[in-house]
């Protein structure tokens, strides 16, 4: 097989030039981690860029959900989406609390709110929503059930990054959002994350929180963890933060010929962009009906594969299925038809900044 190796993802990197002249600093600081001098900037920069109060970064993606469900003090149940990535639920599971699920939107993916009061007990606490492939939920129905029974909403934001609604940062609904800095997503840190609050009460206390609980050199006010970023990955972020936006407009570019070559092909539905929503080009996923197009979605998958293209099936399987889950009375696939038909279709093809449009042709024409 001589064909070019086209990877689902790439990662956003600076230039190292670039990257030197910061960690010459560093070097010259010695002052490698608790909230230091990059750390501070790339919070004040991310509030500014992404319209949003309050921010507080973390080592990765996980740590500020399950930092989320303490700081609101979130116990019992909590309904959440089983077309996710297994992080979204670990964070209740490490925190006692037993997910509750609800299918999905099958235009969306997202959490359907019309399934979520039916869920609803006595020992409801929370929903977790996720935006997933970083499309915006119906955060309004979302609240506006919440708000009814008296419920946190704290939103896993991690495909999120930079998405408005109307002008709006997607980001500042529900009490608290989630972000991922991962590698592999539109805006990296190499690993990291953050969390979005709306108040500056609250980001102390999530400052304490990711600091094992420390409030002073001698007082620990609460059972914390240590999940701070280092100044490393802080100054690595501060410079992806200056060409996220041409990234962006990269992905943009892809994913318009994307849908120009398969809006119509039998058997392939695709997503298109939602007006009043700047996207941010995350993921670019296609369903595949094996009726309609001839192929499952795990021929077409393995094929493109042979071929050295390497999509994702992302969701799949259900985080409802995995043997933690599975045995709960809400993980039942009966209860999850759209979930588990969604899951069985979705491939997402190869995107990123950098992708050239002879690959994008190379990978269309293994699909049309």
């Amino acid at each position: 097989m001589d064909e070019k190796l086209i990877t689902v993802t790439s990662p956003l990197m600076p230039s190292l030039e670039d990257l030197n002249v910061y960690l010459k600093d560093i070097w010259q600081r010695k002052w490698l981690t608790n909230n230091g001098h990059y750390h501070q900037e790339l919070e004040k920069a991310l509030c500014e860029y992404l319209g949003v109060p309050f921010i507080s970064l973390f080592t990765n993606g996980t740590l500020p959900l399950i930092t989320a469900l303490q700081a609101l003090r979130v116990t019992g149940e909590v309904i959440t989406t089983p077309f996710s990535f297994v992080a979204t639920t670990h964070s209740l599971w490490w925190n006692g609390i037993k997910p509750v699920f609800v299918d999905i939107d099958p235009e969306t993916c997202n959490l359907d709110p019309d399934k979520i009061e039916a869920a609803i007990t006595p020992h409801t606490t929370a929903i977790m929503p996720v935006h997933v492939y970083g499309r915006p939920c119906d955060t309004e129905r979302i609240q506006a059930v919440a708000d009814k029974y008296g419920l946190k909403v704290i939103y896993d934001a991690a495909h999120a990054f930079g998405v408005k609604v109307n002008g709006e940062s997607v980001l500042n609904a529900g009490d608290m959002s989630t972000l991922s800095f991962h590698a592999t997503k539109v805006y990296s840190t190499i690993e990291g994350g953050a969390l979005v609050m709306k108040d500056e009460q609250t980001k102390r206390r999530i400052d304490y929180l990711k600091n094992f609980g420390f409030a002073g050199e001698t007082t620990v006010v609460a059972p914390g963890i240590n999940s701070k970023m280092d100044e490393v990955r802080a100054a690595y972020g501060l410079l992806n933060l200056k060409q996220v936006d041409r990234a962006i407009a990269g992905r943009q570019h892809v994913a318009e010929k994307y849908r120009s070559a398969l809006r119509g092909v039998p058997g392939i539905r695709i997503m298109e962009d939602v007006p009043g929503v700047r996207h941010n080009y995350a993921y670019f996923p296609v369903f595949v009906d094996a009726e309609q197009y001839g192929m499952s979605r795990d021929e077409l998958y393995f094929k493109m594969k042979e071929h050295n293209v390497l999509g994702r099936r992302y969701f799949y399987p259900l985080i409802s299925t995995f043997s933690t889950y599975r045995g709960l009375e809400s993980a039942r696939p009966d209860n999850l038809p759209v979930a588990t038909r969604i899951a069985e279709q979705v491939i997402c093809l190869p995107m990123y900044y950098g992708l050239t449009d002879e690959d994008v042709e190379r990978i269309i024409n293994l699909i049309v």
